[in-house]
């Protein structure tokens, strides 16, 4: 058996009435004992807020990780660490986030030990979770995996707010971008099932977007939808107006230069990834 060392960890936690004190994990805080590595992950199965919470915004929680990742990072091997990710939470975000107190955990390595604190406490394990998850859910779980998978996805900016670059008041969310040179690639998870309504906000932002883009970045856009293979959504000849449906979603998408991948494409965008962001 491999040799364990001394870690502490503590679990994000969603806590939608305090009075009530119902919470779930939403995530793990792991740090080595001597300070000098620190990791922390969110879930991307957002099921078990919703069954606490049908109003929960699922985006400011996954917008969250990255900003709090990026915050801690910067003093990632201070002794006040931990207090201070506290103090950001209280400052910076909803009092619907909390943290528990530290504990101490024995890892064979931070990367491992985290992955085995997210099964324990936060997500069910992937047969079942994969098995639960549908649509767009469904289709983010896969992305995140294979960004994950390629070591990019806390390289990437996540939940990227189209108002930024269009109009104040603009909810449209891109869910992962990065920028490798003059170029920004920005990927959104659009589920055809059970309509186009998805493909249809997405082709009438588009041009918005990319104009934004293109003024504030001095850079091209170069936009990816991620969409479910025809024969996941029964759209085959047998079923003429599934099919129909399907097209017509690809199709006004494209129609307005947007590339149209299914999470088949998924592994060989992760690797295009790793090798613009310069991944060893």
């Amino acid at each position: 058996m491999p040799d364990r060392f001394n870690c502490r960890f503590q679990l994000v936690r969603y806590v939608p009435d305090p009075v009530r004190n119902e919470y779930v994990h939403i995530g793990v805080l792991l740090r080595d004992e001597g300070g000098s590595r620190l990791e922390l992950r969110f879930t991307h199965d957002w099921r078990r807020v919703h069954c606490l919470d049908p109003d929960a915004d699922t985006a400011l929680l996954e917008g969250m990780e990255g900003e709090l990742r990026r915050r801690l990072e910067e003093d990632a091997t201070k002794p006040e660490t931990e207090k201070k990710f506290s103090h950001i939470l209280d400052e910076s975000f909803s009092l619907n986030v909390q943290m528990t107190e530290p504990k101490a955990y024995l890892a064979e390595s931070v990367s491992a030990g985290l992955e085995e604190l997210m099964r324990l406490y936060v997500d069910p394990p992937k047969r079942e979770r994969l098995s639960r998850l549908g649509g767009r859910a469904a289709l983010h779980a896969a992305m995140r995996d294979e960004f994950e998978r390629a070591q990019v996805w806390n390289l990437m900016r996540k939940q990227i707010r189209a108002a930024d670059y269009t109009k104040p008041g603009d909810p449209l969310r891109i869910d992962a971008g990065y920028r490798p040179n003059g170029v920004i690639k920005m990927f959104q998870c659009v589920s055809l099932d059970p309509g186009v309504e998805a493909a249809k906000v997405l082709a009438f932002s588009s041009a918005g977007l990319r104009a934004g883009v293109e003024r504030m970045e001095k850079a091209l856009l170069e936009l990816t939808a991620i969409v479910e293979p025809a024969h996941k959504l029964a759209a085959t000849e047998e079923q003429p107006e599934r099919l129909e449906l399907y097209r017509f979603g690809i199709e006004t998408m494209e129609e307005h230069q947007i590339r149209v991948l299914t999470t088949s494409d998924l592994p060989n965008l992760a690797a295009a990834a790793r090798r613009e962001l310069r991944v060893e």
